[in-house]
């Protein structure tokens, strides 16, 4: 698991505990990742322990509780270098909301697919403004490429979204016109026979 591994690059560092742990991988990649809950984070050094790619021990405090601290094992060591050379892939594909919104504004009609378009248009362009102010604001290498990563990502999807109306624009239109025929089909259909009727004149 990605966080397992990451876990395991803090701990190279030298012995933490949990809390510090937290707050070193929130320095790390910086606000766009998110923060880390730190019940997620013990259950991850659990399992880092049980796999004997960590091990814990205990420091005792005078004035407060025992601290517990993890520190990465010689095997530990070796996952995390075998894991940090090996190429990353997308195992999820790219299946985003995005195309699912798209689908359905092709089956809707060319004012529902130029309505989320233009809607979708505004919310990246206001997500790239956020980026752009939260770039300026990192001098951290590694959080200022990871903002860098999200803003390319945003463009992207941009792209996606500014040629998306045009290019479905066809099959919009043929599902607007169908949407817009079948009411008036269904009502002016004088001629069809209900079953009921159908099964009383037999």
């Amino acid at each position: 698991m990605p966080l397992s591994h990451a876990v395991l690059a803090l701990l190279a560092d030298g012995p933490s505990h949990g809390y510090e742990l937290k707050s070193k991988f929130e320095s790390a990649v910086g606000p766009q990742w998110g923060g880390l809950n730190i019940g997620h984070l013990y259950q991850i050094l659990d399992r880092l322990v049980r796999d004997g790619h960590v091990i814990r021990s205990h420091v005792a405090q005078s004035d407060r509780p025992d601290k517990t601290l993890y520190r990465l094992t010689e095997a530990g060591a070796g996952e995390l270098r075998e894991w940090a050379v090996s190429p990353w892939a997308r195992v999820s594909g790219f299946r985003d909301e995005l195309f699912l919104k798209l689908l359905a504004g092709t089956r809707l009609g060319p004012q529902t697919l130029s309505a989320f378009v233009s809607a979708q248009r505004q919310a990246y362009l206001s997500d790239l403004a956020a980026l752009t102010r939260l770039r300026r604001e990192q001098d951290d290498p590694l959080v200022s490429l990871l903002v860098d990563a999200a803003i390319a990502h945003t463009r992207a999807d941009l792209q996606v979204v500014d040629g998306a109306e045009e290019r479905l624009a066809a099959s919009a239109a043929h599902a607007g016109e169908v949407h817009a025929v079948r009411p008036e089909a269904a009502a002016g259909d004088v001629h069809a026979v209900r079953p009921e009727a159908a099964a009383g004149e037999a």
